[in-house]
């Protein structure tokens, strides 16, 4: 059987979609100074006093989240388009489940750190009791 040509307008509306969703030159090297800029800013925060030590971890958290966003925006292309909400979804759902099992998994190695190690007991003395 011989396959029908597609029309003109269909073509033209996915490459339209796929180029939106793959993102330009511009945005590519936008995200990569905004990552690099992040990156300094947090090595300059860790090895110079310009954070105060009380913040410097609330510092480093902030960038980290903020390069995280950055790369998500500039580099995977999520967004808030309509063809982006499962892609997003997706993404939420899987950090939801990874921080499950991250917080579910120290939460188990603490209850076994609490309950199995002696704490009024030497080494020595829980040694001898082999």
């Amino acid at each position: 059987m011989k396959k029908m040509p597609q029309s003109s307008s269909h073509d033209a509306s996915h490459d339209t979609l796929h180029a939106a969703s793959h993102g330009s030159l511009k945005g590519y090297v936008t995200g990569m100074v905004l990552s690099l800029v992040l990156t300094l800013a947090s090595f300059a925060a860790v090895m110079t006093d310009a954070v105060p030590r009380g913040y410097g971890l609330a510092a480093i958290v902030v960038l980290c989240v903020a390069q995280l966003l950055v790369q998500l925006v500039y580099f995977l292309h999520l967004g808030t388009a309509r063809d982006q909400r499962s892609n997003v979804g997706i993404f939420i759902c899987t950090g939801f489940l990874i921080a499950v099992i991250v917080g579910l998994s120290l939460w188990v190695m603490h209850n076994a750190n609490v309950n199995m190690m002696p704490t009024q007991m030497s080494v020595d003395r829980a040694m001898a009791h082999d």
